[in-house]
């Protein structure tokens, strides 16, 4: 139930055939009037308070799913991009005649631990392999990725395999 509240006032100065005491019945206030006792309830009705608490309770997980693919995912890329460079620093070393073993040497120093490195001279390139097996830190929640990446670099002229 509404209830409109005015208040009378009177109209500015009298003109040709109007009288000073014209009332004009504009709005001054509206109040609305709820029919049953009590405070006004303002926004969600009763049956829908606490839905709010509910959609956070459901959204909240799903954002930290993705947040943590979003981790590992950044992860994986990251080392896909240390093991290229290694490669290709490697590559080049024995292009320029460096013995396998101190490019295997050098490129494990870029690379994680556990990397498989493998080093080969042919009768006009170098190339080196770099394969490592990158696991979550958080455990079996994500899955294992393997990263494998290659980098090959013609030999300098004089240089024999």
């Amino acid at each position: 139930m509404r209830r409109i509240v005015a208040s009378p006032r009177s109209v500015g100065t009298p003109g040709p055939g109007t009288s000073a005491d014209v009332v004009s019945a504009d709005v001054v206030s509206a109040d609305v009037v709820s029919a049953q006792p009590g405070p006004v309830s303002i926004g969600r009705p009763r049956r829908e308070r606490g839905s709010v608490t509910a959609e956070t309770a459901v959204a909240l997980p799903a954002l930290v799913i993705v947040l943590a693919a979003s981790l590992w995912a950044v992860t994986v890329v990251g080392v896909h991009l240390q093991c290229v460079d290694a490669a290709r620093a490697g590559a080049r070393a024995a292009a320029r005649g460096e013995p396998a073993g101190a490019v295997r040497e050098a490129v494990a120093r870029s690379v994680p631990a556990n990397a498989r490195i493998d080093v080969s001279s042919g009768a006009e390139v170098a190339r080196v392999e770099v394969s490592v097996r990158v696991e979550p830190a958080w455990g079996p929640m994500s899955p294992a990725v393997d990263v494998k990446t290659s980098a090959v670099s013609m030999l300098e002229p004089g240089v024999r395999p």
